[in-house]
Formats: C-alpha cells, sequence, structure tokens
C-alpha cells in the first residue's frame, strides 16, 4: 500500500507533519478529516512507488505534445458524456493506431486501473508523457469528481504551452540556420578556397613574394586548419559533448540559466517565458483544487528554469510558515511587479487562479512580442557577419592581385 506524506492543521492552527498508509490521496484526505485535520499538502512517497515494466520501459519515451492533447480532449468529452473511465480508456487507445508509444502507455493506464489504482496514480507511472502538472490535476478532479472539466483545463493549458514553444522554434530557426551556413561557409573556405588562392599568389609572385599582412593572416590561419583540423574539430566535439554533459548537472544546469538570465535581450524572453509558465500552471492546479504547497512544489518542477525553481521552493518554505504568498513573490526580484500585485487582488478576493490566467495571457502575448523583436536583430547581423567574412576574403585576395597589377605598370 503507498505511503503518502501529509502537511496539515489542526483545529488550533498548529501545523502538523507525518505518513500515513492508505490506498489512494481520497482515502488519505477523509482519513485526515476523521481526525480532524486539515490538508495543506499530501504527496506520495516516491521509494514505495511501484511500476509496472511496461511503464518502467515506456516512461523513458515520450508521446508528441500534439497526440497528447488530442487524447486528453477525448477522454474528457467521453468523461463528460457519462462514459465509464475504463471503456473511454479502451475505447481511446484501440483509435491511437497513429501513436503506437501512446497505445502502449495506454494499455499500461487501463491494466493499473483495471487493478484498484486511480487514473492519477496510473498516470504517474509515465512521467515523461504525464508530468507531475498532469498528475496532479487529474488526481485533483478525481478526489473532487470534476475530471471531465479538470481534462478540459489540462488540454487547453497544453495547447497554451505548445504554442508558445513552437513560436520559440520557429522564430529561432532562420537565425540558427543563419549560424550553420556561416560556420561551414568559413570553414569550406579556410579548408578548400584560401588554399588554392594562396597557390595562384605564389604562383604569380613567385616563392618569395611579399604578401599583404591580411592575405599573410589568412594564409597562415588556413594552414593551420588544413593541418589540424581534425585536432579542431575533436577539440570542438569534445567541448559541446562536455559541456552538454555538464548542463544536464544540477549545478552545470543552475549555472547554465543564471548565466541566461544575466545575458542581454535572452534574460528579458526567458523571465517573460518563465513568469508565463508560473501564471498559467499555479493558476491551473489551484482551480483545480490542489493545495497551494502542492501547486508551488509542482509548479516549481514544471517552470523549466532552475533559477525560477529554487525561487519557488523557497517561496513554498515561506508560505509554509505562514506568510502570503504575494508578500513572498514581492520580495523576490525575479518576478515583475504586477506578478505579486495580482496576486495580493486574487488573495483578496478568492480569485487567484482566474487573475493568474490574465497574467500568463499577458506575458505570453509579451513573449511573442520580444521574440518577433530578437529575429530581427538576429537576422540582419547574422547576414551582416556573412557579409564581413566574405568581404574580408575577398580583400585578402584583391589586395596582392592589385599590387601585382601596380607592379606590372
Amino acid at each position: 500500500m503507498p505511503i503518502f506524506t501529509y502537511v496539515a492543521v489542526d483545529s488550533k492552527g498548529v501545523t502538523v507533519t507525518n505518513s500515513i498508509d492508505q490506498p489512494d490521496r481520497t482515502e488519505v484526505i477523509s482519513a485526515l478529516a476523521k481526525l480532524k485535520l486539515r490538508p495543506v499538502s499530501i504527496k506520495e512517497s516516491k521509494e514505495k512507488l511501484s511500476s509496472s515494466k511496461i511503464g518502467s520501459f515506456m516512461g523513458t519515451k515520450k508521446v508528441k505534445p500534439d497526440q497528447l492533447v488530442m487524447f486528453t480532449r477525448q477522454l474528457s468529452a467521453m468523461v463528460g458524456a457519462g462514459v465509464p473511465l475504463l471503456r473511454a480508456l479502451t475505447a481511446l487507445s484501440d483509435h491511437v493506431a497513429e501513436s503506437p508509444l501512446l497505445k502502449s502507455i495506454l494499455t499500461g493506464v487501463i491494466h493499473d486501473v483495471e487493478g484498484g489504482l486511480s487514473l492519477g496514480d496510473a498516470l504517474a507511472k509515465y512521467p515523461n508523457t504525464f508530468n507531475d502538472v498532469y498528475v496532479n490535476m487529474v488526481r485533483a478532479g478525481e478526489a473532487a469528481g470534476i475530471l471531465d472539466d479538470i481534462l478540459k483545463r489540462l488540454a487547453a493549458q497544453q495547447e497554451k504551452s505548445t504554442t508558445m514553444r513552437k513560436k520559440i522554434k520557429s522564430s529561432m530557426s532562420y537565425p540558427i540556420v543563419l549560424l550553420v551556413i556561416t560556420v561551414g561557409a568559413f570553414f569550406g573556405l579556410m579548408l578548400f578556397v584560401i588554399p588554392q588562392i594562396g597557390k595562384i599568389m605564389k604562383d604569380l609572385g613567385g616563392a618569395d613574394a611579399k604578401l599583404p599582412a591580411l592575405t599573410q593572416f589568412m594564409l597562415d590561419a588556413s594552414g593551420f586548419f588544413t593541418q589540424f583540423w581534425y585536432i579542431i574539430f575533436a577539440i570542438t566535439g569534445f567541448s559541446v559533448y562536455g559541456a552538454l554533459r555538464y548542463i544536464k548537472t544540477p549545478k552545470g544546469r543552475y549555472q547554465f540559466h543564471y548565466i541566461i538570465l544575466k545575458t542581454p535581450v535572452l534574460k528579458t524572453i526567458v523571465m517573460k517565458v518563465s513568469v508565463a509558465n508560473f501564471t498559467r500552471t499555479f493558476s491551473a492546479l489551484i482551480q483545480a483544487g490542489v493545495a497551494v504547497l502542492e501547486a508551488l512544489d509542482v509548479t516549481s518542477r514544471a517552470i523549466g528554469n532552475a533559477i525560477f525553481e529554487q525561487a519557488l521552493l523557497d517561496a513554498e518554505a515561506q508560505v509554509k510558515i505562514g506568510k502570503p504568498l504575494s508578500t513572498v513573490i514581492e520580495a523576490n526580484k525575479l518576478f515583475p511587479p504586477i506578478v505579486s500585485q495580482m496576486l495580493l487582488v486574487g488573495e483578496e478576493t478568492g480569485q487567484t487562479d482566474t487573475v493568474l490566467v490574465k497574467v500568463a495571457d499577458y506575458y505570453e502575448e509579451e513573449v511573442d512580442r520580444s521574440i518577433e523583436g530578437m529575429s530581427s536583430i538576429i537576422e540582419p547581423v547574422m547576414i551582416v557577419v556573412m557579409g564581413g567574412m566574405v568581404g574580408l576574403i575577398a580583400a585578402s585576395v584583391m589586395l596582392p592581385i592589385a599590387g601585382l597589377a601596380t607592379s606590372i605598370k
């Protein structure tokens, strides 16, 4: 039987932290109610979670976001129409031929639900497909009896997140292509074109011909690249591989995100993306009935930035001792003033989820504008860099030709 760790408040306002053995979260809530405790946070101990072989294997792969959105919407419609959960899952499993991975996952989920697990606990076995936000919202929907409504909200949230990611990727694709072309052209010219030009210059001017400084520099650089190209590529490859491995470590990820937040232009976009992710995810969890502390914990893991993740974990600790979330967020310079102000309004009116959705919409629009602005700056800069590189090589070629023409006269 799973072990749940909970934080609750008794009738005297005293915070109680303990563990309890129960089949699922609903039973935990019922047990706490009998003890006259009001739950603040309920978490299932990870070390006690069981996992099927299918879950262990498929959990390492991912389903496409569009397929997951479609599945969520269809499941919401079927559950809302009164179709029993198992029948709905079975019907969807039979009609996802375009995604063998999703079909395999649903087969495992159906098996677990038939065995007595809740849908949320069954989905939790596939963390690469159903993240913490998804699982916790489903659990909250099951506990409150509003699973169909929660699934609709989940689908809408996923569509928003997917749309934002696609916009970022599409906006950056052209600058990345230009960068690849520029680097490829540079190495191509240095390895193949410049050496041939050097031979022509020496044939025309003789072996002892004095070449202009720029031309000589380009020939020396080309000679170095031609002679040691394998060492250069090996060092570059290992450096990139090592950097990527380091970034995957907790310390490396934190330092990488810290550098990004200190980089002009990038820091503004990253801040807006992180704030949009925080407000939309947190509002969705609160709207689903997830406790504030647990919502902060789940949101911190879903926000995608180590600096903001730590800020939310710090906020969780402050809220746990009784501080209002709006006050904690206001004290953190990472978050723009509008976030704390809107949180304060939400706390005063009891509509925190509704208010934060508006903040998320605003910052998503700001992200679109910022990315468009950055793209409009990067593209001409890359073109100028390419033009400068070609001009440098052209000058190194034309200078000695001009010198030879003058000497002939």
